[in-house]
């Protein structure tokens, strides 16, 4: 499936840090308890393959009409047998670049109990590798690009078991190998959505291949622009163009995830990396939710291949630009802080800061001073960019704005409750030295 962050916003983060035997963390509590696990873990696909039945076997519309064809979509969710080659190369490439590519070796943020993880960042290598393997299979005709569009239901339902399977590994994983009793909960159906290990790795170097970086930096990512391809490529193929609309899509979603290799060391100061457990919540995020949902726009156009006013181009971009800009400039605010707090200026001047007695200090200079979130601005302004090329015909290629922009309030919620009860007094005195939580003035 985020937040958030310096990265593709990751759909389902939560910071929950459950101590066994305690009273339920606000994270544990706001995604309804073993209930609502339960229903967000056989939810989540049912939900996704209906935005697939929406966007190809419904017209693009929302709702079910009488013209869909259901019987198409129960078909194209069938796997074959080359479904599950395609999408088991495309995971072995991945773990081959991400653990044998050249790249420099950082050490990740101190985790909970001190350690530094080691970690190589070659995410530009991996893309550029990875764009050259899907230009030579497609001149070959070995897998013609169009491919990912025809065989998307069934490349839906086997990631989605890659998801099932990985989190069955990760549960295993955590209670034969972390022997930190804290990250369990005694609840299978809990412990299965969150996971039982934080950083589980496997020995195929000795740095240790790390499953939670890898699934939250390569496949997923690189899928969503290798599907936006094939869209935009089928477009071409039927149309003879491709339109403006679908361009617009294609580059800023591109432009994100490559933003996001260029800066790649920032993802080991986020929430996801330092706290999260690694279960079932984050493997179906990072390998289904992100590339076959985030992709809903580039889906919808393939054929509803509109124009669009030279006015309304630039004012995308221009919203897109906006909302790129505050994005890259509040996270890196950020991460500098973190790097080094009592050297880091912002706006040529010495950062400020709130010590805490429970954990880091918390920044109050530069964005982080007009609000506690000001990142989620930009990145709604970008999430509402994307959705605007598609028109107004239909309401689904606006789910991902809107789906983000509750997720942000949400997040922004569940946050709030634990920083409360992690840092106490000094929280209180910084929510009113910032007042607000995402928009100045506004919320």
């Amino acid at each position: 499936m985020a937040h958030r962050r310096d990265k593709p916003h990751h759909p389902f983060g939560s910071g929950d840090r459950q101590t066994a035997g305690a009273r339920p963390s606000p994270a544990r509590r706001a995604f309804g308890g073993r209930l609502g696990n339960a229903v967000l873990i056989l939810g989540l696909p049912v939900f996704t393959a209906y935005l697939f039945f929406a966007v190809r076997f419904n017209e693009g519309a929302v709702f079910p009409t009488p013209r869909a064809d259901l019987d198409a979509f129960v078909a194209a969710l069938s796997p074959r047998p080359s479904d599950v080659g395609l999408y088991a190369g495309w995971l072995a490439l991945q773990a081959a670049l991400q653990q044998f590519g050249p790249g420099r070796r950082v050490l990740g943020s101190p985790l909970p109990n001190g350690q530094r993880l080691p970690y190589r960042m070659n995410g530009w290598f991996a893309l550029a590798t990875t764009a050259a393997v899907i230009v030579g299979l497609h001149l070959t005709a070995i897998v013609p690009l169009r491919t990912i569009h025809d065989r998307f239901g069934g490349l839906l339902t086997v990631s989605t078991g890659a998801a099932f399977l990985l989190g069955g590994f990760l549960y295993a994983y955590g209670r034969r190998y972390d022997g930190r009793s804290a990250l369990r909960s005694g609840s299978f159906i809990h412990d299965f959505w969150m996971g039982t290990s934080h950083n589980p790795r496997l020995p195929w170097s000795s740095d240790g291949f790390d499953l939670k970086l890898f699934c939250e930096a390569r496949p997923g990512l690189l899928l969503w622009i290798a599907i936006n391809s094939s869209f935009a490529f089928v477009q071409f193929e039927t149309y003879g163009f491709v339109s403006i609309p679908m361009a617009l899509v294609w580059v800023f979603q591109l432009v994100y995830v490559a933003d996001y290799f260029a800066n790649e060391p920032a993802i080991l100061t986020t929430m996801d990396i330092k706290h999260e457990r690694f279960g079932f919540m984050l493997a179906f995020g990072d390998l289904v939710w992100v590339p076959m949902t985030y992709s809903l726009q580039a889906h919808y156009l393939v054929h509803n291949a509109h124009s669009l006013p030279l006015w309304a181009a630039v004012a995308v971009v221009a919203l897109n630009v906006t909302g790129y800009a505050v994005f890259r400039t509040v996270n890196l605010q950020k991460h500098r802080f973190r790097e080094d707090p009592d050297r880091c200026r912002i706006w040529n001047r010495k950062a400020e800061y709130i010590q805490t007695d429970n954990g880091g200090p918390l920044l109050v200079s530069g964005f982080w001073g007009w609000s506690r979130h000001f990142n989620y601005v930009g990145d709604i302004l970008m999430a509402v960019s994307w959705s605007l090329p598609c028109g107004f015909a239909s309401a689904l290629p606006y789910f991902y704005p809107a789906y983000f922009a509750a997720l942000l309030v949400h997040r922004e919620r569940r946050d709030h409750a634990i920083c409360a009860a992690k840092y106490g007094a000094a929280w209180q005195a910084y929510c009113r030295r910032v007042p607000y939580r995402i928009v100045p003035g506004l919320y």
